[in-house]
Parts: C-alpha cells; structure tokens; sequence
C-alpha cells in the first residue's frame, strides 16, 4: 500500500541552492510573495466556485467527480481567463501606479491615489 504524501513536508520543500532575491528589503519580498501565494489561492478558489455556479445552473445537482471532470467552454474560459486579468490588476494596481508615476517623472500622492480607488467602486 502506498502512503499518502504528507502535505507538511511538501509544503517545506524548496529548491536547492541560495534563496534569490529581486527586492532590497528581504521582509517587503516575503510579504509579497506571501501576497501572490494568497492571490493564487484566491483564484483557484474563485474558479472553483464557477464551476460550482455552472453545474448547478446547468443540472441543478453537484458531484466531487462533476466538479472534477468540468471542463469550461471556450467562452467559459475566456470570461475565467477575463475575470483573472482583472483581478490581478486590481490587487497590484499600486505598483502599476508606481510605474505610471516613474514614467511621469512624479509620485502620485495619497489623495490621487484614493479618489482613484474611489472611483473604481
């Protein structure tokens, strides 16, 4: 019989060599990481719930083995693959404002920055 992998020790496991790192501060790129891992998650879990919402709309029943097997169409896909594009942008919108602002040579300030968040709701 085969033993189930522990998930602890995979969860562990990392490569092998010197940790690289592309920010200054070691803290601030954890924390980002940590970010992008929870975005990742948030997204799968979204995507999940799709497939959900679809089954039911579809058969008004559920299965592990339905949920498993679906496989979206090409529009599904597209409104997925829409729906991430947008999520990612709104998460990491602040350093894409930061890039805007290098490219205009100044830094947004606090108050732009809120009446731009402002005016995506």
């Amino acid at each position: 019989m085969t033993s189930k992998p522990d998930p602890l020790l995979l969860a562990g496991a990392k490569a092998k060599g010197k940790r690289p790192w592309f920010l200054d501060d070691t803290d601030v790129e954890r924390v980002m990481n940590i970010t992008l891992v929870l975005m990742q998650e948030v997204a799968v879990l979204r995507e999940r719930l799709d497939t959900v919402e679809r089954l039911l709309e579809r058969d008004g029943k559920l299965s592990k083995a339905a949920i498993e097997a679906f496989e979206p169409s090409k529009e599904e896909a597209a409104e997925r693959g829409a729906w991430t594009q947008e999520y990612v942008a709104r998460v990491l919108r602040i350093l894409q404002q930061d890039r805007e602002a290098i490219a205009r040579g100044d830094e947004a300030s606090s108050e732009e920055v809120a009446d731009e968040f402002a005016r995506l709701d």
